[in-house]
């Protein structure tokens, strides 16, 4: 399969079932912000964290490959197998937080993004996870879109925010609260 095809160079792309669409469509936004999260849960999981913490983030890299297939799919004229997400991967995801918040004290106010560079890794997920959800959510208004998409992405965005807390734990650092001028 060749790198280059030069099809793109006027500003469209093919989904999978050969629609044309403009590189700005929102499905195209969607999935490539989805891609986008998708290299920013890699650069977490490349820092030196517990191995299970890497593992499970490698899962979850997974099923973000997956979640961007379907949406780069043309609901319409895709006849691809392309794998679903299942209601275990978001319980694997709720797992994954309750074990984390019986490990945490308690959350006492905002917390600022920051204090390691792992800890703002996991940070800058989380922000672009609400952003592809955002995407998502958008797209949903105009096409079909699998709501288990929307749940996944809502749930990962509540487990890094969740992780970036046991990050800062793991790694020996003082979470930054956030302490409004009065």
């Amino acid at each position: 399969m060749k790198i280059y095809t030069k099809k793109g160079d006027g500003g469209e792309t093919s989904l999978i079932g050969g629609t044309r669409v403009p590189k700005h469509h929102i499905r195209v936004e969607a999935y490539g912000t989805a891609d986008e999260l998708n290299v920013c849960i890699g650069l977490i999981a490349d820092q030196n964290i517990a191995e299970a913490d890497q593992t499970f983030l490698r899962t979850i890299q997974d099923r973000l490959f997956t979640l961007g297939a379907a949406l780069a799919a043309d609901p319409e004229r895709s006849r691809m197998s392309i794998p679903d997400l299942v209601e275990a991967d978001i319980q694997a995801l709720e797992a994954a937080i309750d074990q984390m918040e019986a490990q945490l004290p308690p959350l006492q106010n905002f917390i600022l993004p920051g204090g390691h560079t792992t800890v703002s890794y996991c940070h800058l997920a989380r922000v672009v996870c609400r952003r592809a959800e955002r995407m998502v959510s958008h797209l949903a208004e105009t096409a079909p879109v699998e709501p288990i998409i929307l749940t996944y992405l809502n749930r990962l965005s509540d487990f890094l925010f969740v992780f970036s807390r046991k990050l800062a734990q793991d790694l020996g650092v003082r979470e930054i609260p956030w302490k409004p001028r009065g």
